[in-house]
């Protein structure tokens, strides 16, 4: 494959001038407070279907042939470069096939197709859906649109890495969520190559983490598993161009858990003001968790590559979140069986100023005494010094309370 260059991104920056949106860059004031550095966000979650994607994926089909164009396109996906490739092929007027995994979220399913593309189900992750839509592109005759390991797609992501350094001039660290690796080669080559001193850290989610063992066995390896709900970024297999620019180019890279993701996700949403998916939130994932490690008043940037995330998902996660920080508590209590006694309870809650989210009422499924009932109490608290409150008063007003801890139910 040709290499890419500086030059081939300042090609593909005019190429897209007029069909993306440059997005913004973001100063994340409460991120700055807690590390002492000056962080600003990429907000890539507000570009064209919700992703950076579309950057790549024009850019490859506008230097297609009339004849390519003709016969359409064909790609796999996880969900966002699914979409980039929809809107890319529907600007065109070229028909386009999308192969996502069985489990690909709903949202983007459904955005793939709204754009007019005919979405094929196929496996269980996008390295099976990748494999099926290789069989389907042999079988149609289409022009395939890699997903990362393309020379124009790495160039089209490219831009963005050109963007951040003309609105961070001085620049020190830059943060960088890797699937397959198009994303951050992209950028890597446009930074590297404007401002060669900017610290490049990628960032992958634990569960789904091939590129620190790649580089390690000197390689390309194969992640066990794709399981994680940074189904952007789960690519079991990185590709073998991103993977040369990951090694000459990225200065570390680092991994996170679904915990860690999921707070990155809550952050974006409480203190951004951002909608974030998994894969967009790891960056801010990797700085939270502090494993990226920033100077004072360093300037940090990290890349929120996409913004679509399922909404039931996202209310698990941001319910999960405060469940973690103090502010969601569940408790467990007995009381004796006759009128009124959940009544006495309610009031106790209420005087402490907690909201209740949810009773449930039990007898049988707990095995409790016949004389006695059983409560469980979904309280919304102020924080963990709050919740405790509560809890002492009810101790207090002589009620045996256990709190249900996160991960007491079985993986």
């Amino acid at each position: 494959m040709p290499e890419v260059t500086l030059a081939d991104i300042h090609a593909a920056q005019q190429t897209l001038r007029d069909q993306i949106i440059q997005t913004p860059v973001l100063p994340e004031l409460r991120l700055s407070r807690e590390l002492g550095a000056r962080v600003y966000l990429k907000a890539e979650s507000l570009q064209r279907a919700g992703s950076f994607k579309i950057r790549g994926a024009y850019n490859k089909i506008a230097h297609l042939s009339e004849e390519e164009r003709k016969r359409g396109v064909i790609t796999a996906s996880a969900g966002n470069h699914a979409q980039g490739v929809a809107l890319a092929a529907r600007i065109f007027g070229i028909p386009a096939v999308i192969v996502m995994p069985e489990f690909a979220p709903i949202t983007k399913v459904v955005a793939t197709r709204n754009f007019g593309a005919e979405v094929v189900l196929h496996g269980a992750t996008f390295d099976d859906a990748f494999a099926h839509a290789r069989a389907l592109q042999a079988e149609r005759g289409m022009t395939f649109v890699h997903a990362f390991d393309d020379p124009l797609v790495i160039a089209g992501q490219g831009t963005i890495g050109m963007e951040i350094i003309a609105a961070l001039p001085d620049l020190g660290t830059l943060i960088v969520p890797i699937g397959g690796g198009g994303l951050i080669s992209g950028i890597a080559i446009a930074v590297k190559a404007l401002k060669p001193d900017v610290r490049i850290i990628g960032v992958q989610a634990a569960a789904c983490a091939p590129v620190r063992a790649s580089l390690a066995a000197g390689e390309i390896v194969t992640a066990p598993s794709a399981i994680t709900i940074a189904d952007g970024i789960a690519v079991k297999r990185p590709g073998e161009l991103t993977m040369r620019y990951i090694r000459a180019l990225v200065d570390d890279v680092v991994e996170v858990t679904d915990d860690e993701i999921a707070f990155g996700i809550a952050h974006c949403a409480q203190y951004a003001r951002l909608v974030v998916e998994g894969a967009g939130a790891a960056g801010v994932a990797a700085l939270l968790a502090r494993k990226v490690v920033v100077q004072p008043d360093e300037i940090v940037c990290a890349v929120v590559c996409g913004g679509n995330i399922d909404g039931n998902l996202l209310a698990r996660v941001i319910e999960q979140v405060m469940v973690q920080q103090g502010r969601i508590i569940v408790l467990r209590l007995t009381v004796l069986d006759r009128p009124g006694q959940l009544a006495a309870v309610i009031n106790h809650v209420a005087a402490c100023g907690a909201n209740i989210i949810d009773v449930i009422h039990r007898r049988a499924v707990w095995l409790a005494p016949l004389t006695r009932t059983g409560l469980e109490l979904v309280l919304e608290v102020r924080d963990e010094a709050h919740g405790q409150e509560v809890i002492h008063r009810l101790t207090n007003a002589g009620y045996h309370v256990e709190r249900v801890r996160l991960g007491e139910w079985p993986d």
